[in-house]
Parts: structure tokens; C-alpha cells; sequence
């Protein structure tokens, strides 16, 4: 059967997509999001010593317990070196790369060398590249005789670009932090702890109609806060960087909440008619 269709809210974006969420995940308590990108300078490691990283995969023990108390003031102007991708980064979420085309191989010495962080911008030939990002952190790297290097990265802060400031050897922009605002009376907890719920019960339809044991998933906020969680059911959405995107600009927790819980409620529905069809015709 295909993958169940994610049918997000656009009440916030006038982006437009039918992306989908992934039923197949290996680990029950969590929704994967897999990307196998064939890209030049990104492309994920096809050899058997990083398999296991061929797979962009967010668990909720990937993202921090707490908000960070050092984030930089929302109107900070700074430089930083950008990387468009054609996916999406999140706060909080792990993603392995490949770097060796030549202008990222010459990004990727100067960042050793500093802070170790760099942009990631969603780009494709459709929607260009966009004005949001999230920056993306080395937190391990392996450099390759040739040059190559493996990383794998953290998303930190959210930026937004301001200016360009170079474009080669690799694009360089001024950006400014993005925080969210202050939800006013929204109960956070409450929208929260509902996303939780839409989320398990994609996940046991999921397992079901592919088959798999509909064990229920456990506590998939572990402690987190409703931003970050916010966050991490973002980056759980398989094939949709478009929807991602829009997530991600967002500047309202409780938006975000919200535009989740339509899309997996609508999902929900979407896996239940599924289910239904395939009780009534088990051999379809």
C-alpha cells in the first residue's frame, strides 16, 4: 500500500504540498524521516562503515530537555556561512552529511578552524531558496584522505538571511536570530500533550496496516518543552520539505502546535479509512 498522505493546514503558509509521513518506522515511539537525497556536495554515505548514517532519523532524545539560556538576541546581526540543502534542519535535530564538492570542502576547513557552525537553507528548483534557516553545528567529523568529510551536525538556532554578503567561493549572508513570541494565553501542555496523542495513534494505524505489531508508542516527548517538541514533530514529517519549511518559519509555538495537529489528525483520518478498506478487503 502507499505511504498515507499528509494533507497539511495552509492556514499559515501559502506553501502547497501533498507530502507524506512515514509508516514504517523501525522503532515504534518514534516517526522516522528519511531522506536519501543524491546530492553533489551532500549526498548521505553510500559505504558500509557510515550506513548506518545513510538515514536522517530525529528521536525525541535528539533534542535538549531545556530551552538554551545563552540563545543570541533576536536582533543580533551576524555573518555566517550558508549550505542550501534540499531539506530541511530543525532545532535539536541530528543530520549526517557528505561534504566533497570543492567550494563546501574550502567551507569546511575555515569552519574547523572557528565556531564549527554553519547555515542550512532549504533550496530546490521550484521555490529557490529560502529566507529562513536553521543553523547547524559539528558535533563530529571525520576528514577522508581525499578530502572528503563526513559530518554529522545539530541543529541549533533558527536564522533569517538579511543580506548577502558573498556568494563565492560558498554563499556567505548577515542573518538574524528567530525566536518565537510569547503564545499569550495558549495552553501550550494541553496542545502539546494532543500532538503526542495524534502521533501515537498514526504510529499504531501505521504499524498496523503495514503489518507490524500495533504496539502503542511510549512517551515520545521525553520531558521536552513545547517548542522544541514542536520541532521535533516537524522534522518527523517524511517527503514534505516544503510543509517543513513553513513550519519552520513560524514564530509562534502555539501556530506550529496547531498546524501539526491538523496535519496528523488528517493523517489519522486518512490511515483509518485505510484500515477500514483493508478489514473489509484483507487481500487488497
Amino acid at each position: 500500500m502507499a505511504l498515507p498522505q499528509l494533507i497539511p493546514s495552509h492556514s499559515s503558509s501559502s506553501l502547497t504540498h501533498q507530502p507524506s509521513i512515514n509508516p514504517n518506522a523501525p522503532n515504534p515511539s518514534l516517526l522516522n524521516l528519511n531522506f536519501k537525497p543524491f546530492l553533489k556536495s551532500s549526498s548521505l554515505s553510500q559505504s558500509r562503515r557510515f550506513h548506518r548514517l545513510s538515514s536522517f532519523r530525529c528521536s525525541a532524545s535528539s533534542f535538549p530537555e531545556k530551552h538554551h539560556t545563552n540563545h543570541p538576541k533576536s536582533d543580533d546581526v551576524v555573518e555566517l556561512p550558508l549550505f542550501p540543502l534540499p531539506l530541511v534542519l530543525f532545532p535539536g535535530a541530528i543530520l549526517p552529511l557528505q561534504i566533497f564538492e570543492f567550494r563546501y570542502r574550502i567551507m569546511m576547513h575555515t569552519l574547523l578552524h572557528t565556531d564549527l557552525r554553519f547555515g542550512v537553507i532549504y533550496s530546490d528548483a521550484v521555490s529557490g531558496t529560502a529566507e529562513v534557516g536553521c543553523v547547524g553545528e559539528i558535533v563530529k567529523h571525520e576528514r577522508l584522505v581525499d578530502d572528503r568529510f563526513f559530518l554529522i551536525c545539530k541543529g541549533q538556532e533558527r536564522f533569517r538571511v538579511t543580506n548577502i554578503v558573498r556568494t563565492k567561493p560558498y554563499l556567505v549572508a548577515e542573518v538574524n536570530w528567530l525566536e518565537d513570541r510569547p503564545s499569550g494565553d495558549e495552553d501550550l501542555e494541553g496542545l502539546a500533550n494532543e500532538v503526542e496523542s495524534y502521533m501515537k495513534d498514526v504510529i499504531r494505524l501505521s504499524n498496523r496496516l503495514n503489518g507490524k505489531p500495533e504496539k502503542e508508542a511510549q512517551d515520545l516527548r521525553r520531558n521536552l518543552f513545547p517548542t522544541p517538541f514542536s520541532f521535533f514533530v516537524g522534522s518527523t514529517f517524511e517527503g514534505a520539505p516544503r510543509e517543513q519549511q513553513a513550519l519552520l518559519e513560524l514564530e509562534d509555538t502555539a501556530a506550529r502546535l496547531k498546524r501539526e495537529k491538523e496535519t496528523l489528525r488528517n493523517t489519522l483520518n486518512y490511515l483509518s479509512a485505510a484500515s477500514a478498506v483493508k478489514d473489509v478487503f484483507p487481500s487488497s
